[in-house]
């Protein structure tokens, strides 16, 4: 597996908070809560893109809704 093909498979905090539709700084509290699993790079958050859209597809983004993962 290359590099390119590696890095691929992960995004970012400000990709993923356009694919939820909320602040970059939310996704970071939702990563450091354990609700999204997330690896920690070169002082970057890296989030499996399989796994975002896993929890995107249950996450509601309104005030008291309790989304996971798991």
């Amino acid at each position: 597996m290359g590099k390119d093909s590696l890095l691929e498979r992960y995004t970012d905090v400000l990709e993923a908070s356009h694919r939820l539709g909320i602040h970059p700084e939310s996704v970071r509290r939702i990563i450091r809560q354990g609700k999204l699993p997330a690896i920690r790079f070169s002082n970057k958050w890296l989030i499996e893109r399989d796994v975002l859209e896993q929890f995107a597809a249950h996450y509601d983004p309104r005030p008291g809704q309790k989304a996971t993962l798991l």
